[in-house]
């Protein structure tokens, strides 16, 4: 589903990623650990062609990252959902909005489009939420619709980079339960974070980068 063959990544002479080589499988949960700096954000922007690798090979969904166009591009975002730290919500649109707008790019018909969004957005139990704009929502609240917003376009890998780094315990716990739900369905999940406490004892494979390499890998 997404395999890493000796990839370096170089930025303005600074050596990001080096020599990084593994397999995620299809239907896995699995976490990219390490501290600050070290490339996990590096590392999810090369499966989704936000980057692309100055050495080796990557392949996500059967997909080259090194082959691709710039025009086919968007169809492999498609098939990757992407869950940002910084939420990147369009405070001028409300929760529903925000979820449709992938769909509207994608000229789906809006019966199709409601009938899925609602559908999303009853999964991360924020339905009675659709007509809220985000400032209005907490920020749990404001996650899960970064989240269904991920997810409404069915992709068959999720990435989230830092999902609980600006989250109490309890709104972390609540997002890390969604991200189980949704990988118990079938979709293959890679969750990058500093914070341990997410995989300890979670029998999940843990990938773990120091200095811009993969240092071990390992179940917790």
């Amino acid at each position: 589903m997404i395999e890493f063959s000796d990839v370096s990544k170089i930025y303005d002479n600074d050596i990001v990623l080096k020599d990084i080589s593994f397999t995620i499988n299809k239907g896995d949960l699995a976490f990219v650990t390490g501290p600050s700096g070290v490339g996990k954000t590096t590392l999810l922007k090369l499966i989704y062609a936000g980057a692309i690798p100055d050495e080796g090979n990557i392949t996500v969904a059967g997909w080259e990252i090194r082959k691709l166009q710039q025009r086919t591009i968007p169809y492999l975002r498609r098939h990757v959902g992407v869950v940002f730290q910084d939420f990147r919500l369009l405070n001028n649109k409300n929760v529903f909005d925000n979820v449709a707008l992938a769909l509207r790019i994608h000229n789906m018909h809006p019966k199709e489009i409601r009938d899925d969004v609602n559908a999303v957005l009853k999964d991360v139990k924020l339905q009675h939420k659709s007509h809220s704009f985000p400032d209005h929502l907490s920020g749990g609240e404001q996650q899960r619709v970064v989240i269904a917003r991920a997810m409404v376009s069915k992709p068959t890998v999720l990435l989230a980079d830092e999902p609980t780094g600006n989250l109490d315990s309890a709104n972390s716990k609540i997002i890390m339960d969604l991200f189980k739900e949704i990988n118990a369905r079938g979709t293959t999940v890679l969750i990058a974070t500093h914070n341990e406490s997410l995989f300890q004892q979670s029998g999940r494979r843990v990938i773990y980068l120091k200095d811009s390499s993969i240092e071990m890998e390992i179940s917790k």
